[in-house]
């Protein structure tokens, strides 16, 4: 019995490096949703649940013309002091972020989710907590003029494998909840699912 083909609906780098580096093989195919909308009809909801939504949303975007296919979604958010924080809309904006991050802890919630055809079979919500140090004016210009426009792509204005990782003096969870993705608990439904051996 053959495995099933596996398309993963994100167009970040990051999530196709850990899926890569893990020997998990698969298409790339961008889910276009709407964010927000789906945020509107959340109302209430704790960011973990929005997260673990968008997963789905993502993931259900491109299975609805993958029939065969395994679909995994993933999203994260950023929450500072209880305010959500997306991406940058411009380097300024990214200034702006940075200034509010200093000195603050960063959630980041990161979720995956699993759909074939319009049944969602599998989704996973995680955690974890940035510590940034005190940023000065001069470090912010200096690590926009060399992360600029890479973590514009980025919700925190971050690159934890890149420069990124000195805004922090203290990281606590997963690393790969920080890279954007709880893959420790994908690849295990990857396995339930007989897209990897077990």
């Amino acid at each position: 019995m053959s495995s099933p083909h596996l398309i993963l609906a994100s167009k970040s780098a990051s999530r196709r490096a850990m899926l890569d580096a893990a020997g998990v093989t698969y298409d790339a195919v961008p889910a276009d949703i709407d964010e927000r909308a789906i945020e509107e009809n959340l109302r209430g909801a704790t960011f973990a649940e929005i997260a673990e939504a968008l997963s789905i949303a993502k993931a259900a975007e491109i299975a609805a013309t993958n029939a065969e296919a395994l679909v995994l979604g993933s999203d994260s958010l950023v929450v500072v002091e209880g305010k959500r924080f997306n991406k940058p809309k411009s380097r300024e904006d990214a200034a702006d972020h940075l200034h509010y991050f200093s000195g603050k802890v960063i959630e980041l919630h990161s979720a995956a989710a699993l759909v074939r055809g319009n049944a969602c079979e599998w989704s996973h919500t995680d955690c974890a907590k940035l510590s940034v140090r005190e940023l000065s004016e001069d470090f912010i210009e200096h690590y926009l003029e060399s992360e600029w426009p890479e973590i514009g792509y980025t919700v925190g204005c971050f690159r934890i494998e890149a420069m990124g990782v000195q805004l922090f003096e203290r990281i606590e969870g997963d690393q790969f909840t920080v890279l954007g993705m709880p893959l420790i608990p994908v690849l295990g439904a990857l396995r339930e699912h007989s897209v990897l051996r077990s």
